[in-house]
């Protein structure tokens, strides 16, 4: 690192924070080393403050942070902008940029570092995203909850928590929440085992639902819901799980089996829409028109073998999924013939969890070796396949050495938020990057929090972070009282109808 001795005097700034710009420093042409990595991010126009500390040995930091005619200082051990302060910078910065210089103190000398800017882009976000809180290993899981957080601020609060329904024996596991057009008044989420069933929210009215039929796979997993009509798709699937001594893939999670159905939750009816025994069907998602549903599948088949599973586990490398789509009669509520999308197995990869944009041009995936379940895949990147051309990419903008898994995208197609490991190679954390008008993304930056240094004390991963118009209202106690009553069965049908 070149260093230059540089004086200043004493200019006219504002000050916050009770901190001023030292009057002496030595100049360095090399960017600050700072957590989280804000450095030349954009960020949206309604983002609560970006907080940061130096990552390593500092005495104290300074920061000025300049738009326009606006100027923000701040500092001590961590960058903390105040709330109404930071408001103003940004909307002075729409369109432009923040400019921030960093000044760390290090045995009685200050250091000036590169300035870089954090752009502020026009495009609002959405102001929630709800996750899953689990930690990473399978001892503790009952210890998890479906959290919602507010991305304006840093409020955050429990949808659900699965302990209020557990007890000793009598455990519990909640997942796969999702919702109808980013509505947090139309949801559901899973209970499994103890007091088992889907929990559906629409409207105010909360029913638990037990989908198990003899005509079906299984209860209903993955889901993905109409975007207006009462209408959920589901993964049906039997999954089951290796843990790996050696593997740097600590935990592998396949199917043995999987279908896709469909249910109706006006009418309680389910039915199934695909079920090739030797497919493997799984992560369905709709296309914002109402008249596609794409999904992901594996083509697999047994050999002579008298226990499936040790054979399964023995060929697991051998899965690779590939992307398709079926159009849908929102008149006639019936389902044409599956056709393919992305044939990733040509690469001799494996695609999944395809996402559609809101606006219907740019299909989001993620791309890994084999298998499904690419979040425990050190492998896994993000793909974009750009419905209109053909094009496939890897999204080299946004994917790091290490996992980038579950993805979302806002509602008005202009942010994603998906989940890394990037930082350590064991915590999934939510990060959140730009895409433009040609599907081309910014640098990620993670979830801002008020203490810059929360994440790596936070023992949790952050699971299916996907993004909601505004806060779900029920109480945890509500969804509680719910999951303990009785199930309502499904009635199985041979295919839905108006």
């Amino acid at each position: 690192m070149k260093k230059l001795l540089f004086f200043a005097a004493a200019a006219t700034m504002l000050v916050a924070c009770g901190y001023q710009i030292p009057q002496s420093f030595s100049e360095s042409d090399e960017l600050p080393d700072i957590y989280p990595d804000y450095t030349d991010v954009t960020v949206p126009v309604n983002i609560a403050p970006l907080t940061f500390e130096i990552d390593g040995k500092a005495d104290g930091v300074v920061a000025r942070l300049t738009a326009g005619n606006e100027e923000l200082v701040c500092g001590g051990s961590k960058v903390q902008p105040d709330a109404d302060d930071w408001k103003r910078l940004v909307e002075s910065a729409t369109g432009d940029a923040i400019k921030v210089e960093v000044y760390v103190e290090k045995d009685d000398q200050w250091t000036r570092f590169k300035p870089f800017n954090i752009h502020v882009s026009p495009d609002s976000i959405d102001p929630y995203i709800s996750y899953r809180l689990i930690s990473p290993s399978y001892v503790t899981y009952e210890e998890l909850t479906i959290n919602q957080r507010c991305l304006e601020n840093y409020d955050e609060s429990v949808i659900y928590d699965n302990m209020l329904c557990s007890e000793g024996a009598d455990g519990q596991c909640i997942n796969c929440h999702n919702y109808q057009q980013y509505n947090p008044e139309r949801m559901q989420f899973h209970a499994r085992q103890n007091l088992g069933g889907t929990i559906i929210a629409y409207d105010g009215v909360i029913r638990k639902v037990g989908m198990g039929n003899d005509s079906i796979l299984s209860a209903g997993v993955y889901p993905t819901w109409h975007p207006w009509l009462k209408l959920i798709v589901y993964s049906t699937n039997k999954t089951g799980q290796i843990f790996h001594s050696v593997d740097p893939n600590k935990i592998e999670v396949f199917d043995t089996e999987s279908d896709l159905i469909a249910y109706d939750v006006e009418k309680n009816e389910v039915t199934n829409i695909e079920n090739d025994p030797a497919e493997m069907e799984c992560f369905p998602f709709w296309a914002p028109d109402g008249k596609t549903l794409y999904y992901c599948s594996a083509h697999f088949e047994y050999k002579d073998s008298i226990d499936k599973g040790k054979e399964f586990v023995s060929r697991t490398e051998e899965l690779k999924y590939n992307l398709y789509k079926k159009s849908f009669n929102p008149e006639t509520m019936q389902f044409g013939p599956r056709e393919l999308v992305f044939a990733a197995d040509s690469i001799d990869k494996s695609a999944t969890l395809p996402r559609i944009s809101p606006d219907g041009r740019y299909l989001l995936f993620t791309l890994g070796n084999y298998g499904v379940f690419h979040i425990w895949h050190h492998d896994a990147d993000l793909w974009m396949l750009d419905l209109q051309t053909g094009k496939v990419r890897n999204m080299e903008e946004l994917n790091s050495p290490d996992t980038e898994g579950y993805h979302s995208w806002s509602s008005n197609g202009r942010w994603v938020v998906f989940s890394s490991r990037r930082y350590d190679g064991n915590y999934t954390r939510p990060f959140i990057a730009h895409i433009d008008a040609n599907g081309r993304g910014s640098k990620p930056f993670e979830l801002p929090c008020a203490n810059p240094d929360y994440h790596r004390q936070f023992l949790k991963c952050y699971n299916i972070p996907e993004f909601m118009r505004g806060p779900v209202t029920i109480s945890p106690q509500r969804f509680a009282d719910a999951i303990k009553k009785d199930a309502q069965p499904v009635k199985y049908v041979g295919h839905l109808s108006k």
